[in-house]
């Protein structure tokens, strides 16, 4: 039986998801915890982490632990550790302020370390944060047509 499983669990592991699908979940984590709400007024974006950090104690808690699942899957990845040591700061700063009753809410709302996070994973990966950067192909004027 013991190999049966073993197999079961071998296969998993190489049917798992890709690197794609990690990105995936932490693009959309990190857009939830720093940017999911707008401030009406103020046209400035909000997320979970801010929402969470008025909760006393509990909700920085909280916020933080969400946090480390972007960097448990930046490690899954393959990032350096010294890449794993700015993500991990960028979370202590803002665990360590955003715990400050009133004076930590304000620096949540501009303090973003999930996508301070997710910037660092997308800079070591290579892959493009919002589209191409070029554009293919020859710019005409619309007179000169």
């Amino acid at each position: 039986m013991p190999a049966v499983r073993s197999d079961l669990f071998d296969a998993i592991k190489a049917a798992g998801p890709s690197r794609e699908d990690s990105l995936a979940r932490i693009t959309l984590l990190a857009k939830l915890m720093d940017s999911a709400f707008v401030i009406p007024g103020l046209n400035r974006r909000i997320g979970l982490d801010a929402v969470l950090g008025l909760v006393p104690g509990v909700g920085d808690a909280l916020s933080a632990a969400l946090a480390s699942y972007i960097i448990w899957e930046a490690h899954q990845l393959g990032l350096p550790r010294w890449k794993i040591a700015r993500m991990v700061a960028n979370v202590a700063v803002d665990t360590a302020i955003g715990a400050i009753p009133l004076a930590g809410d304000v620096f949540d709302v501009f303090f973003k370390s999930n996508v301070r996070n997710l910037r660092i994973i997308h800079d070591h990966l290579g892959t493009p944060k919002r589209g191409p950067k070029e554009i293919d192909g020859t710019a005409v004027r619309i007179g000169e047509r």
